[in-house]
């Protein structure tokens, strides 16, 4: 691996970037499935308030559900973009960074900020890290590829780039393989899930976002290009954000768009070989980053 590509990716970003707070993660355990554990036990997927029955637990793995107040039942993942945000509300709460937090001293965020925080944290570590976006065919396992964050660094005792799944670290989620090693044809990256769209590898329904609506297909996998594209970029951009000449035509593109986009997915798939190409782009395209979304309209 190039010195520069894995220099690129010890880099923090915006999203990554922990502050005061790097010292205290580069002092947190060096074991993965240890520190994957270690930070579930600090969140609650907010998927689970969707159960009232989970909400009216007094002991589950997110603990004393009961004692999580009404108005916290909501997404934090706008409140808490960035690693550092992250850090800083859960040590407001309890300065314990420990695996007996409270549930009503949790955070409520996606599989989007708990990569964040993993290649955050494993930056602070000095290792080469960062944030894939694409689909999990494994999360539900009903043969549908849903919408799915997580983080990769090099390993290099290991010599290559380790996939980790800090979100899926629950004690009754078994998936037949490691999630601190995460086998590649096990995740559908952006690029891939969008090519396979072109290509009719996959059908309409069986590539999934969880946007309001849901999004699917083709479109769903244009939202999983650009987020892994940004990522791969250092620019972990939040749900609300694509492209927006994509936004302002409701993700429907001409042909000629699309075969841009081909040449861009491409690329992607092998982001290591094609880096440079990739910088090119991400330096000289800027409708790529022009970004519409929230305040962006």
């Amino acid at each position: 691996m190039e010195k520069k590509i894995l220099d690129f990716y010890k880099q923090t970003s915006l999203y990554t970037d922990l502050g005061f707070y790097k010292d205290f993660c580069k002092n947190l355990t060096d074991d993965i499935d240890e520190l994957c554990v270690l930070q579930r036990m600090q969140i609650i997927h907010p998927v689970a308030f969707n159960n009232i029955d989970i909400r009216k637990q007094e002991k589950c793995f997110w603990g004393n559900m009961t004692k999580v107040p009404i108005t916290r039942l909501n997404y934090e993942d706008d409140l808490f973009p960035t690693a550092i945000s992250m850090i800083s509300e859960l040590l407001r709460k309890d300065s314990n960074y420990h695996k007996a937090r409270k549930a009503e001293d949790k955070i409520h965020i996606t599989c989007r900020g708990e990569a964040i925080l993993l290649a955050a944290i494993l930056k602070a570590k000095g290792y080469s890290a960062r944030v894939r976006s694409g689909f999990a065919p494994y999360i539900k396992q009903d043969g549908i590829a849903y919408d799915h964050w997580i983080t990769e660094y090099f390993n290099e005792e290991k010599e290559r780039w380790v996939l980790v799944d800090a979100d899926e670290h629950c004690p009754d989620h078994e998936m037949g393989f490691d999630l601190n090693d995460i086998p590649r044809n096990k995740f559908i990256f952006g690029a891939e899930a969008y090519l396979g769209m072109r290509n009719n590898q996959y059908k309409t329904e069986e590539i999934y976002y969880a946007s309001d609506p849901a999004t699917l297909g083709l479109k769903a996998s244009l939202r999983g290009l650009f987020y892994d594209f940004h990522s791969l970029m250092n620019d972990e951009i939040i749900f609300l954000h694509l492209p927006r000449y994509i936004q302002d035509k409701k993700l429907e593109l001409t042909q000629e768009e699309y075969k841009e986009l081909d040449k861009l997915a491409k690329l992607l798939l092998n982001p290591e070989d094609n880096f440079d190409e990739l910088l090119e782009i991400w330096n000289n395209e800027p409708k790529f980053r022009m970004m519409s979304g929230a305040l962006n309209v």
